[in-house]
């Protein structure tokens, strides 16, 4: 990798609100070989015969899911917010800092069994990624694992999940 990821990410002080510090990816995206190094380092922390599916939380982790499983050659399942996919769907309702939120995952896309690694741009609370365990599970897969390119350890989120391998990119 001829550059570090870190040094691509942007920070943008009191986005979306006054009092946080949010890391955008966008320059990371937009360099050449951005996406592939990304790919390329999450590939690196999991072994690839272990994994039947990506499945991307909805939106950013669509950027990081789908090069992910073409270049394992497995399947792509995308996790949506709440009327984005027609039914039948399963659903999860989980609790944000000020609220609710749902995700959904088509119903019959997954074979039962199959072993899923779970991707998203940055983990914080981990809500969003525990939500979307609980949809793969319902839906009868197995969480392999869990990949992200940012995560906010100083939230622990990890500690929401189950107890798979969990590879994070950047860590602040």
């Amino acid at each position: 990798m001829t550059f570090e990821l870190q040094s691509l990410i942007r920070d943008v002080p009191d986005f979306p609100q006054s009092g946080i510090l949010f890391r955008d990816l966008t320059p990371l995206w937009a360099h050449p070989d951005g996406l592939r190094a990304i790919t390329t380092a999450l590939a690196a922390g999991f072994e690839v015969a272990a994994v039947d599916y990506v499945v991307g939380i909805e939106s950013r982790g669509f950027i990081v899911g789908a090069p992910l499983a073409s270049a394992w050659g497995c399947g792509f399942i995308p996790v949506r917010k709440p009327n984005k996919l027609p039914p039948p769907v399963f659903q999860v309702e989980y609790t944000l800092e000020y609220g609710t939120d749902r995700l959904e995952m088509s119903q019959g896309i997954l074979p039962a069994g199959s072993r899923v690694l779970i991707v998203d741009d940055v983990i914080a609370t981990g809500g969003t990624a525990a939500a979307t365990a609980q949809l793969v599970t319902s839906a009868g897969g197995v969480v392999a694992g869990f990949g992200f390119v940012i995560e906010l350890t100083f939230l622990r989120g990890r500690d929401r999940l189950p107890e798979v391998p969990i590879h994070s990119l950047v860590c602040y």
